[in-house]
């Protein structure tokens, strides 16, 4: 394995050392015309420039790509024979994809993929059938035959959004213990309990978050105490008090992503992404239509947010964005531009300032996923 880097940056006048994995490759999940599959570029962290991107996996729409916690398997929700539902690769020491296995959801395609820490199961989100699947994973990360749980109701508060459920997200708490779920038919968040020895999971709870608007992705703080939940129709942000002991999620505020003044300038706006900084102190998420990164300032000991700036991505329609490890980078996928675009992240302010020259062109890109390189 490569060694972890460490950049050195400055705050309040000091210096501090901020950890960078040496994340050698960035895989691209894909959805639209002239994509052909999952795609790899390389970044080199100290200069913030990507390579040109080459195709990786011929696969059916890989909308959505996640790594096995061994850091040796990706996973990526897709269509194939059978399909569509989840396929695992092994990752290659020259970073090409080398195919473990196929398992159909049962259940339509998937939104959203994720691994448990455990590595013994993935989950996947379906949006529309609004239904979470679980795959089991075996000791060589092979795809077991899945198990799927419906969501059910429906807010109705948008008219032809919210009529019936839409699992859009899927993730687990720090210790492992629950599994989240946004659903945006459901205006919330559905709680599972995870059994691990099955695997398995059961509904535990569910976290409403504001009416009509559209719960699309979530994170948790560094420290687990809170989550951020995205809010798609209505481009804001919930934050929440997470109790790991009660699983449970109580609301704390909402705040928007966008004015309404700049709303009113795009016919159609969108929120799609949404991430939190290492340190804790910054949440980004991103705005379709309005083609831009939201990037607030967090309270760590509250979780209040405050927006601090609006930056275009030098792109159109960013479904997806990802801060490389450490939190030095910030890159948006433009997947109606074909292009992903490089920003860098002050470590003090937070702040996004577009690095010239960094966009490179990928098919359709609508997810990132870094990767730390194997190569001894």
């Amino acid at each position: 394995m490569n060694r972890v880097l460490f950049l050195v940056g400055w705050l309040a006048g000091s210096a501090l050392a901020v950890p960078v994995l040496a994340a050698d490759w960035v895989y691209f999940g894909t959805g639209g015309p002239g994509a052909k599959g999952i795609y790899r570029a390389t970044f080199a962290a100290a200069e913030g420039k990507l390579s040109t991107a080459e195709l990786a996996a011929e696969v059916g729409a890989p909308g959505f790509l996640a790594l096995h916690p061994d850091g040796d398997k990706l996973y990526a929700v897709a269509s194939f024979p059978g399909g569509p539902g989840a396929i695992g690769y092994r990752i290659q020491p020259d970073g090409s994809l080398e195919p473990i296995n196929a398992a159909p959801s049962g259940d339509g395609g998937g939104a959203h993929l994720a691994v448990h820490p455990s590595g013994r199961f993935l989950l996947t989100a379906q949006y529309g059938t609004g239904s979470t699947a679980l795959f089991p994973l075996d000791s060589n990360g092979r795809l077991g035959t899945a198990a799927v749980t419906r969501h059910t109701g429906g807010s109705r508060v948008v008219k032809g959004r919210q009529d019936s459920p839409h699992a859009h997200w899927c993730g687990f708490s720090p210790d492992g213990r629950f599994a989240l779920v946004p659903d945006l038919g459901l205006d919330g968040i559905v709680i599972y309990r995870v059994d691990l020895e099955k695997p398995a999971i059961e509904r535990h709870g569910f976290a409403a978050s504001i009416p009509g608007g559209g719960a699309r992705h979530m994170r948790f703080s560094p420290d687990g105490k809170f989550i951020y939940l995205l809010n798609e129709l209505s481009l804001s942000v919930t934050t929440f008090a997470w109790d790991p002991a009660a699983g449970t999620a109580r609301l704390l505020t909402t705040v928007p992503a966008l004015t309404e003044a700049a709303k009113a300038g795009e016919a159609f706006n969108s929120a799609a992404e949404i991430l939190v900084h290492p340190s804790g102190r910054f949440v980004y998420s991103s705005n379709r239509g309005h083609d831009t990164v939201t990037v607030y300032r967090a309270d760590p000991a509250t979780s209040a947010l405050e927006v601090i700036q609006v930056q275009p991505v030098r792109g159109a329609f960013p479904r997806n964005i990802n801060l490389a490890p450490g939190g030095g980078w910030l890159l948006a996928a433009g997947a109606d531009s074909n292009t992903v675009s490089v920003h860098r992240v002050d470590p003090a302010s937070g702040l996004l300032t577009y690095q010239t020259k960094g966009v490179i062109n990928v098919p359709a890109p609508i997810c990132i996923l870094f990767v730390r390189s194997l190569r001894e």
